[in-house]
């Protein structure tokens, strides 16, 4: 990798490790469906616009099922339950509990692909699920009766893993730039209904408006399009290291900025979360090649 291309995978780690900072900040302020809605709506016309700067258009007659489908288990369901998770649950152990996501995606495609799971990535899977209970332990989750927190969080990363494999089977050849923008904008639709039933519940002051914008714009608008120049520059496989870093930007800037107190339980149980899923992720066999 060029330093370049290390330059756009460490901005991008930092951008989404802050949207866990970000989400704790606006999800108490206004609620998690607002805080949802509002990601998906700024973030989509945030790519929107670019594409139509760059004169892209979006395919919407024919590919309006598969934007759909993967912006509901890709963007509406997983951020309103990381929002619904930030209520209660720091964003260091949401950022470490959102790198289950490669263990949720070698089970989802060992069912719908039929991906054989070797020994190595299962004994990861157990190392990582054991992670989130230390985290979720050692964070006193269960005493608060917070458990749900770290369950929807659980719930959002197996969501992103589902839209995975869905896009790698019935969405391969639409262009991602194109699919980041539309399927965000398809959320937005999805949960404007929501909106009318759970409305923003507090004040929007500056703070939160801050965040709301760098939510949106940021960290689900700019940090798509480095990830998809990541992909193209040096192929999925780099591209999606990027989860071992969140975590560590998670944990960083919560301690920074909104006072999270990093605790020996939480460093132990990241460890754990991310030596398991380097398991998964290393454990996987390498796809055969097609014939052009």
């Amino acid at each position: 990798m060029r330093g370049a291309d290390w330059a756009r995978l460490v901005a991008l780690a930092a951008i989404w490790g802050g949207s866990f900072v970000f989400m704790r900040v606006v999800a108490p302020a206004i609620g998690p469906v607002a805080t949802a809605q509002s990601r998906v709506l700024l973030g989509g016309l945030a790519l929107a616009l670019w594409l139509s700067i760059t004169g892209v258009a979006l395919d919407w007659k024919r590919l309006w099922r598969q934007y759909l489908a993967i912006g509901v288990a890709n963007s509406a369901v997983p951020f309103l339950l990381f929002a619904f998770a930030a209520l209660a649950a720091p964003a260091a152990h949401l950022a470490i509990v959102n790198a289950l996501t490669p263990v949720f995606g070698a089970i989802v495609a060992a069912i719908w692909l039929g991906e054989r799971l070797r020994p190595t990535q299962a004994a990861g899977m157990a190392l990582a699920f054991a992670g989130v209970v230390v985290v979720a332990l050692r964070g006193g989750a269960l005493a608060a009766g917070a458990w749900w927190a770290y369950l929807a969080g659980a719930c959002a990363a197996f969501c992103y893993a589902v839209a995975g494999v869905y896009m790698k089977r019935y969405a391969a050849a639409a262009s991602p730039k194109e699919v980041a923008a539309a399927a965000q904008l398809s959320a937005a639709a999805v949960l404007a209904p929501l909106v009318a039933v759970a409305p923003p519940t507090g004040p929007v002051t500056v703070t939160v408006a801050a965040n709301v914008l760098a939510l949106g714009v940021i960290a689900s608008g700019v940090a798509y399009l480095l990830y998809y120049r990541l992909i193209a520059d040096v192929g999925p496989t780099r591209a999606m290291s990027v989860t071992f870093l969140i975590p560590v930007f998670g944990m960083l800037w919560g301690a920074l900025f909104i006072d999270e107190h990093l605790t020996a339980g939480t460093l132990a149980g990241a460890a754990l979360v991310l030596a398991g899923t380097a398991l998964v992720v290393r454990g996987k066999r390498p796809a055969p090649a097609r014939a052009a």
